[in-house]
């Protein structure tokens, strides 16, 4: 698994690792800070006291009740866990605990059903609970505002006029599935079309995609890394890349949220140790990162990041799930937006499930290493192949982006992603809530910290016909509790300037003007 050893693009320039090159990235990355990063320029905004203890408080309200519930059970021997006699609990401890008696309280914002299309408008199926606590389906249906799913490019509204004929086409030639892994008769020539445009479109040699866009990051990382291994993690990197690190075999650190001079020093410490007990130099070491962070909205400080990885002679790994497609002008990610060649970037990982209507991810990099993932990861000899119609709906989707369909609807969404983000956010910093992340990025979280403000956000909003996504723990810190807005080049003006002064309304109900005051 580590036989293969990468050329890091920082090796054919010796000079870039000179001080003043090191100057001029940080000082070119502050810049973009500058720039981009909203007045809440918070990672974790700072809470109150008054919100702290409410928060706190509010949870060991609830774990005491839970714990009362419990003692209740045991003294009448009701076994409302409905565990078989005899048999191991198949979930207990604390994760038994917090789904039965946290969790659970959240039923109506988690897993709610959708009856259409995931544009900007959508029809959400209306949910009860009955008698015996189990939520059920009814027969009627709420039309909302999509202010949740990763519509960025609007992809899902105009696909009858832009993708369908295409697409369409292509069922008609390869079916709905492959039947088959890649490796073993499931590759299709829309398949190796499809990753030559991805390779070009982000700037390399190769790619390779993948049917899932977390099984990308959960089966590529094992095949590259095993033991004697470095996998250096921002601390707020997706599960997917947590997963895959840990499936590895290879040591992970962790590093600071987009914290360069903490990279640093991890980076220096790991170099000047080696490995734990031999000392051994590391076999490889990667820096891993996200092009934009998917519950805090930020843009990767990646000038920075690549001049200290250049620095210690370690790879970059960039996930581009949430960038690619909707970041720089041309939507070719966060490379693009922060003026980073792709050529110093090793390995770019994206998905197609946010800005190209789409499912599935890819890998790209040289071409050496694109073979060797294909014959090592189990993405390629074990999964089921992404699905011929699939891979033509993301080429449709490229060829739109690349203006190669002969008109100017790329330029025209990119835009209005753009333009959609940045109005959105500025009237929610100017509605005094409290809003992480950058400029231009079109996921928008806005902080709740009360877990009882989590449900009652949702219910508000549904209320006014905004179908919105909640967050709580253990996705985000336990007093991190927010609210996620994803924006989408299909939302008009009209549309968002009714869900601002809706949100207008709830904001004020539930006293979220956390920048104004902490009642």
């Amino acid at each position: 698994r580590t036989g293969l050893r990468l050329r890091p693009a920082a090796l054919s320039d010796p000079t870039r690792h000179r001080g003043g090159a090191m100057a001029a990235a940080a000082a070119k990355t502050r810049a973009l800070r500058s720039r981009t990063k909203s007045i809440s320029d918070l990672a974790e905004p700072a809470q109150s006291s008054v919100v702290q203890l409410a928060t706190y408080f509010i949870y060991i309200c609830a774990v005491l009740a839970g714990l009362f519930y419990d003692l209740v059970d045991l003294v009448l021997r009701r076994n409302r866990r409905r565990d078989p006699d005899g048999y191991a609990a198949l979930v207990k401890g604390f994760d038994s605990f917090y789904s039965r008696h946290l969790a659970s309280r959240l039923w109506n914002c988690l897993n709610n059903v959708v009856s259409s299309s995931p544009g900007a408008v959508i029809d959400v199926v209306v949910r009860e609970r009955n008698k015996d606590g189990k939520v059920v389906l009814t027969n009627k249906h709420k039309t909302c505002l999509n202010l949740g799913s990763y519509n960025y490019l609007g992809f899902a509204d105009d696909w009858q006029s832009t993708c369908k004929e295409r697409v369409m086409g292509s069922l008609d030639t390869y079916g709905v599935g492959t039947c088959a892994a890649g490796m073993e008769g499931g590759t299709l020539a829309v398949h190796r079309e499809l990753e030559e445009r991805v390779a070009a479109f982000v700037g390399k040699e190769d790619c390779m995609i993948f049917n899932m866009g977390y099984n990308t990051n959960a089966s590529a990382i094992p095949a590259l890394f095993g033991k004697g291994c470095l996998i250096v993690s921002d601390t707020l990197n997706h599960c997917s890349i947590v997963n895959g690190s840990r499936a590895s075999g290879a040591t992970v650190r962790v590093f600071r949220h987009n914290d360069v001079e903490h990279l640093d020093h991890v980076l220096c410490n790991a170099v000047v140790e080696g490995q734990p007990l031999t000392n051994r130099p590391w076999k490889k070491i990667m820096v891993m990162v996200e092009g934009i962070y998917s519950m805090e909205g930020e843009i990767c400080e990646l000038p920075g990041i690549v001049a200290v990885a250049k620095k210690y002679k370690a790879y970059m790994y960039v996930d581009e799930a949430h960038s690619i497609g909707a970041l720089g002008p041309t939507g070719r990610g966060v490379c693009e937006a922060t003026g980073v060649d792709p050529a110093d970037i090793d390995i770019l990982m994206g998905t197609f499930t946010k800005s190209f209507g789409a499912m599935g991810g890819y890998v790209a990099s040289s071409k050496k290493f694109v073979d060797y993932l294909r014959s090592h990861s189990c993405g390629n000899f074990v999964a089921c192949s992404m699905s011929g119609v699939v891979a033509e709906q993301i080429v449709t989707a490229l060829r739109i982006i690349d203006g190669e369909d002969g008109t100017n609807l790329g330029r025209v969404k990119l835009q209005d992603i753009r333009d959609n983000s940045t109005y959105f956010r500025n009237e929610l910093i100017k509605m005094g809530c409290q809003v992480l992340g950058d400029e231009n990025s079109p996921v928008i979280p806005v902080m709740l910290y009360v877990p009882s403000k989590i449900e009652l956000f949702h219910a508000l909003c549904m209320e006014r016909g905004l179908a919105v996504v909640t967050v709580g723990f253990p996705a985000v810190p336990l007093n991190g509790a927010r609210t996620r807005f994803c924006i989408s080049a299909a939302h008009t003006r009209e549309q968002l300037e009714g869900a601002i002064e809706k949100i207008r309304e709830v904001v004020d109900i539930l006293r979220l003007r956390y920048n104004e005051s902490a009642w």
